[in-house]
């Protein structure tokens, strides 16, 4: 059972990636209902958390918040493309070549989203793609007339959680970059939109942060909330060969490890980070959301925002290409885990690590298609991405194999690989089988920085339980996070 709330600003928002899978609850463990393409604009009907409830045809499902943008509260109109010719194609890209979508015939209309170069884009009973302007008669919209719709909140201060938050002129991930805010600091609330938060700037501006990312609160603080100290508590390692380190951070120096089961006191509490007194009687940090709290807690693995302020990737482009897909079901492990679930499920993790650290970031699918490999070389080509992530899961017949491992081809692709490599150690507990050369089609035909990284064996049966968990690909999504911002700062 799922309790949400009634969103009053949402409003209607409109699909930015080319295919958004719409889910049976708020989370991405949830089955697909259905799916939306780019453009598409659906109503949303409440909220929870950072997922929107919406209705597709006759059924209502889940949107991830983050892959949408909020659609202006004026009431737009648009113009309108109405077929000449019957069987006219509906194109994945704006040429000859590309992938055909579906037809019109003539007589059919599509609303149009933009034209250049010979080609119009348009949406035609919800599939999004690009139709030859000579077959078509276009007609203008008529005059939208504005509807005001204010979004006001009920708090009066927003009270930033994490070490830097971009702040955008509007209230999505496509906005403009206008400036950054930091831990603690406070700033009077203007309005609340979905999940972005406009808030009053130092300078007299205005702009939007993402909601998850701090506290609303009653009143303006200049102070970050204290660290909890001395809790009494007891934290139990969940998983074997966890990380304890010098600080409460990643980048922190390893100081040892611990085997699953292992209990240890709680002395203090940093930014989701327990400080642990160990056996020899020194102390030391864990990561909260590798182990279990006595008094029943839960700690999310993080996203960007655990990363310290030089971990912004703003203005780098990302193409993050989820292994398999469709007819191409990858391996499947010997619990009958498939591959490609895997592979777009810690995708869809890593997108929104990134996006959240101002990346542009593109996935190859979004949805359970097959792309084919040199499509995928080509979007990092089209897109000249500064780097390109296959993610897959590893299969061989020696069930006892175990790890992860970072391949790359090129080199000018190894220090990606390397720095990815070190993100992933550093977050999960998989054995680093290193970083070795692989002749894929993805990498061998790449101009970009381009790695392929697998993430656990399928074929080992006690690995394959530990890989399909959702803590895992989280950690797994934000070592590679973690990789990328090493390698670009």
């Amino acid at each position: 059972m799922f309790f949400s709330a009634p969103v009053s600003a949402a409003g209607t928002v409109e699909v930015t990636v080319p295919s958004l899978n719409v889910r049976s609850g708020p989370s991405l463990s949830h089955g697909l209902v259905g799916s939306l393409s780019k453009g598409n604009d659906v109503n949303v009907l409440s909220e929870k958390g950072d997922w929107y409830e919406v209705k597709v045809g006759s059924k209502t499902g889940w949107i991830a918040s983050w892959l949408t943008k909020t659609v202006s509260s004026e009431t737009t109109a648009s113009a309108t493309a109405v077929s000449s010719v019957n069987r006219l194609n509906v194109r994945s890209q704006p040429s000859t070549s590309g992938q055909v979508l579906t037809q019109m015939d003539k007589g059919d209309t599509a609303t149009v989203k933009s034209s250049a170069g010979g080609w119009t884009e348009v949406d035609f009973k919800g599939t999004r793609g690009f139709v030859s302007s000579q077959y078509i008669i276009s007609k203008a919209a008529a005059q939208a007339q504005p509807k005001p719709q204010p979004a006001q909140a009920s708090a009066s201060a927003f009270t930033v959680s994490v070490n830097t938050l971009n702040v955008r002129s509007g209230a999505d991930l496509n906005s403009k970059k206008i400036g950054t805010v930091h831990k603690g600091q406070s700033f009077k609330v203007l309005g609340v939109q979905g999940s972005w938060v406009n808030i009053r700037l130092a300078d007299g501006g205005s702009g939007w942060v993402y909601k998850s990312y701090g506290s609303l609160s009653g009143k303006e603080t200049a102070q970050p909330k204290p660290a909890v100290a001395n809790t009494g508590k007891t934290v139990t390692v969940l998983q074997n060969r966890t990380n304890v380190r010098s600080n409460p951070t990643t980048s922190s120096a390893v100081i040892g490890q611990l085997n699953a089961g292992t209990v240890l006191n709680v002395t203090d509490m940093s930014n989701n980070w327990y400080q642990v007194k160990l056996s020899n009687g020194k102390t030391a940090w864990i990561a909260g959301w590798v182990v279990s709290s006595s008094d029943g807690s839960k700690i999310t693995a993080p996203a960007a925002q655990q990363t310290a302020s030089s971990g912004s990737l703003s203005g780098v482009s990302i193409v993050i290409d989820p292994g398999h897909g469709g007819i191409d079901g990858g391996t499947v492990g010997y619990y009958k885990t498939v591959e490609k679930t895997l592979t777009l499920q810690t995708a869809e993790l890593l997108a929104a690590n990134l996006r959240a650290a101002g990346a542009s970031v593109t996935l190859t699918r979004s949805s359970d298609h097959y792309v084919y490999l040199r499509d995928r070389v080509a979007i990092a080509h089209q897109t000249d991405a500064d780097a390109f992530i296959s993610l897959h899961y590893d299969s061989t017949y020696d069930r006892s194999v175990n790890g992860f491992t970072t391949y790359y081809l090129h080199n000018y692709q190894k220090s990606l690989a390397q720095h990815v490599s070190d993100g992933v150690d550093g977050q999960t507990n998989l054995r680093d089988r290193g970083v070795r050369t692989g002749n894929y089609l993805v990498l061998r035909e790449n101009r970009q920085a381009a790695i392929l990284v697998e993430l656990g064996f399928l074929s080992n049966p006690n690995e394959e339980r530990f890989v399909s968990t959702d803590q895992y690909r989280r950690q797994a999504a934000y070592g590679i996070y973690t990789g990328l911002v090493d390698y670009f700062n």
